[in-house]
């Protein structure tokens, strides 16, 4: 009973893999898993580690699909995942390579419950930074990146120019920059 589902937009897909359908996983997997590979082989220049992260991030959206809550899209919130996975395994190197043997080395990234607990921190800290950001520096924002919008539908929709909201968006994610790379620090 194989339905073609590429049909169908992200959050019927998002609610029928809730009910557990595979065929609504698939399509999820064929839209997302080259742009998540592409972005995690970048990060961490090889490519068996960057399958790995890929396919334990959808592994873990599998295994979540009844409890998910994606409320910033799905695509960005996958790329969340991938660029949190990414500083883990990075963290993790880095540390594998340390000379101090005496300290005793922990991997959280085998522990999925603090992982998901730091994950949803990520996303609180994220959103809250949103939040803090000007009303109209929020507005292009979420639009930019929770919408989809290009800079010229966001400037036709708010009616300012292309330039303004490229001095929002700018504004935006150095803000968001600064705010989660104090964040990772506490992390790390």
């Amino acid at each position: 009973m194989m339905h073609p589902l590429p049909q169908h937009t992200e959050t019927e897909l998002l609610q029928l893999l809730a009910a557990g359908s595979e065929e609504a996983f698939t399509e999820l997997y064929n839209r997302y898993w080259k742009r998540l590979f592409a972005l995690a082989a970048a990060k961490l220049g090889d490519m068996a580690d960057a399958e790995e992260t890929v396919q334990e991030i959808f592994v873990s959206l599998w295994n979540r699909r009844a409890s998910l809550q994606v409320h910033t899209g799905l695509e960005r919130y996958l790329a969340v995942s991938v660029k949190y996975r990414v500083i883990k395994a990075l963290a993790r190197r880095q540390r594998e390579r340390s000379i101090d043997a005496q300290a005793p080395s922990f991997d959280l990234a085998d522990h999925s419950t603090q992982q998901w607990l730091d994950f949803d921190e990520l996303q609180e800290r994220l959103e809250a930074l949103v939040q803090g950001l000007p009303e109209k520096c929020q507005l292009v924002y979420r639009l930019s990146r929770e919408k989809g919008y290009s800079q010229q539908q966001i400037a036709e929709t708010l009616h300012i120019s292309e330039k303004t909201v490229e001095a929002h968006l700018g504004k935006a994610i150095k803000t968001l920059r600064h705010g989660l790379h104090q964040f990772f620090l506490t992390l790390l």
